[in-house]
């Protein structure tokens, strides 16, 4: 589980060697887009860690093509209910999909799934990857890591993590915690991280094991606290939370992405269009902040590329899934 988000990368770059001439800049005039606003579906609840990246995204995009992308939240079935909408839509360029490592996750847990994340659409950009973070309520767990990891080991069965759903990256992070600290915790899959966040902020859940960009303002605002960052080193926007290895879980490795797709079929010279706006928005101030408090890291990769990580983190989940025996609730 080591580095796990750089060795995925390394095992992309290899796709990186694959001719993009289909995407050539020379046929960004041919291509016009876009002419008319654009439809981003997020598959998941308003408030969850992938709006809280496709929102401020949008804003940028708007900013810099005087067009406006338009959040559509499609939530349901651990996000594979959008994605299942996007793989559908019309493939000119005017319909995207944020997806996340829940999609890469999805192929191992659910038995029929009505598209296919590496046939049914096109890669574009991976867009942000941000280490998962274990969050309480303070009010019902005050104390640290230490003093919180002896409470549920002493009560096995009695405290929950709350999940977007079940096969998303929340529900297996928190197979992966159970395995690893030798605890017994009861999983209950929401639909969405946001619903899931607002009942622990709430109280009626114990913990969540969450990406930094949703969890991000409430940690900042002291509605919930953050006990541990996953990986190997602290998050440089919470340099005050330790990391897993510091706590003795030094294969707790679990980062979130999030990589934005089109439907197969798109011409390739809007393909190009679509990338091209995508980097210009990423490379703005504005963005570059948002991405920084939300401890996030901008994806740097080709659409090859990303196309070659997706393909690498399926394999990868695959494995943990088989290992940890995980289901869906």
């Amino acid at each position: 589980m080591k580095h796990h988000f750089e060795t995925s990368r390394r095992n992309a770059l290899k796709y990186g060697a694959a001719s993009l001439a289909a995407l050539s800049l020379g046929s960004q005039a041919q291509s016009g887009w876009p002419t008319k606003p654009v439809t981003l579906i997020v598959p998941f609840p308003a408030g969850g860690g992938t709006d809280a990246f496709a929102r401020p995204l949008s804003v940028q995009f708007a900013k810099l093509t005087g067009r406006q992308m338009v959040i559509d939240n499609r939530g349901g079935a651990g996000g594979t209910l959008g994605a299942g909408v996007a793989a559908k839509a019309p493939a000119d360029g005017y319909t995207l999909f944020m997806g996340a490592v829940h999609h890469a996750i999805a192929p191992s847990m659910y038995p029929k799934l009505d598209y296919d994340i590496e046939k049914d659409f096109v890669p574009l950009a991976l867009m942000a990857n941000v280490p998962q973070v274990l969050v309480v309520n303070p009010k019902n767990h005050p104390g640290d890591f230490k003093e919180f990891l002896e409470r549920v080991r002493k009560a096995p069965g009695r405290y929950n993590y709350g999940s977007a759903g079940g096969g998303t990256s929340h529900h297996l992070a928190g197979e992966l915690f159970k395995q690893q600290s030798k605890t017994f915790i009861t999983h209950i899959p929401y639909r969405g991280a946001g619903p899931a966040l607002q009942d622990l902020i709430a109280g009626n859940v114990d913990m969540m094991f969450d990406g930094l960009g949703s969890s991000a303002q409430h940690i900042k605002g002291g509605r919930i606290k953050a006990l541990m960052v996953s990986g190997l080193k602290r998050n440089p926007a919470f340099p005050d939370v330790p990391c897993a290895g510091e706590l003795g879980l030094s294969d707790y490795t679990v980062t979130t992405w999030y990589g934005i797709w089109a439907p197969k079929g798109v011409p390739a010279d809007i393909q190009t269009r679509i990338v091209e706006e995508l980097r210009r928005a990423a490379s703005t101030d504005e963005l570059k902040a948002v991405w920084a408090s939300n401890g996030a890291e901008l994806g740097n990769l080709t659409p090859v590329q990303f196309g070659g990580f997706v393909n690498a983190e399926i394999k990868r989940w695959t494995a943990v899934v088989k290992a940890s025996g995980a289901k869906l609730d």
